[in-house]
């Protein structure tokens, strides 16, 4: 899979600078729809026909990712605006050099959002490598968290200051608890059971196990309305669609489209 890299070209109208794919330098590439276009077949729904006719959307056309792939996904999807040479790591906020990534205590590896105990998709293409809900994480931390269901409350993590775990779920940080939220409206709304994966579907329990579900969502809805989408997490989802999956979490484009639904 070819992942596009990012360079700043000098226009001649006094001194802007915009980044372009380098891709695009040498070949145009197909115009892509607006958000709006895109969800257009979406527009004016409500509750399970809304539902559907997103997850209709956001299934077309997608470009799936094996495991390898998301190393080198990852470090465009979450790099550092302020660091290019570096990654943001989701509950800790740390910036950490791209190249550190692997299984030592440390680094940083791949996190599944939704965790993939949850539905037994393992890390096969498909929802285990689905860039918009695979984050990089430090290595601890991520096992530390490991396939617990989301809620309030615990105790703190002594590495990830303000994020909160107890026996079966993990608080994450503030800054970050909206983003969260949303990843796991995209997977319960992306994955139907209709392409030989589990029918994932988030409810108002924690201690799911090995059921395809994860909670709580009453708690996942206050954080939406807690901490809305960001320049990250817009970013984000805009390279994910036009450089990488080719798809969109619609929740960060429409968070207002949780409570139509749920």
């Amino acid at each position: 899979m070819k992942i596009t890299r990012w360079k700043p070209l000098s226009l001649l109208c006094g001194a802007v600078l915009v980044a372009v794919p380098t891709a695009a330098v040498a070949v145009a590439s197909p115009a892509q729809p607006t958000a709006e276009d895109y969800y257009q077949d979406a527009i004016g729904k409500t509750g399970p026909e809304l539902e559907a006719a997103l997850h209709g959307i956001i299934s077309n056309g997608v470009t799936t990712l094996n495991y390898d792939d998301v190393w080198e996904a990852l470090k465009v999807t979450d790099e550092d605006p302020n660091n290019t040479g570096n990654v943001v790591l989701l509950y800790t906020g740390r910036s950490q050099a791209k190249d550190t990534n692997g299984g030592d205590a440390d680094q940083w590896n791949r996190e599944h959002v939704w965790a993939k105990s949850h539905g037994d998709f393992d890390t096969v293409p498909g929802p285990g490598t689905d860039v918009h809900h695979l984050r990089p994480t430090d290595v601890t931390v991520n096992a530390d968290r490991g396939s617990k269901d989301f809620d309030m409350g615990g105790t703190e993590s002594a590495e990830a200051p303000g994020n909160f775990t107890d026996d079966d779920s993990w608080e994450p940080r503030d800054a970050v608890k909206g983003d969260v939220a949303r990843m796991i409206f995209y997977m319960s709304v992306r994955y139907e059971g209709t392409d030989g994966f589990a029918d994932l579907e988030v409810n108002d329990q924690v201690g799911n196990g090995s059921a395809p579900n994860i909670g709580k969502l009453s708690v996942l809805k206050q954080w939406n309305e807690q901490d809305p989408p960001d320049a990250f997490e817009q970013r984000r989802n805009e390279v994910i669609f036009t450089d990488i999956q080719h798809n969109r979490n619609p929740f960060v484009d429409h968070p207002e489209w949780v409570e139509e639904i749920w």
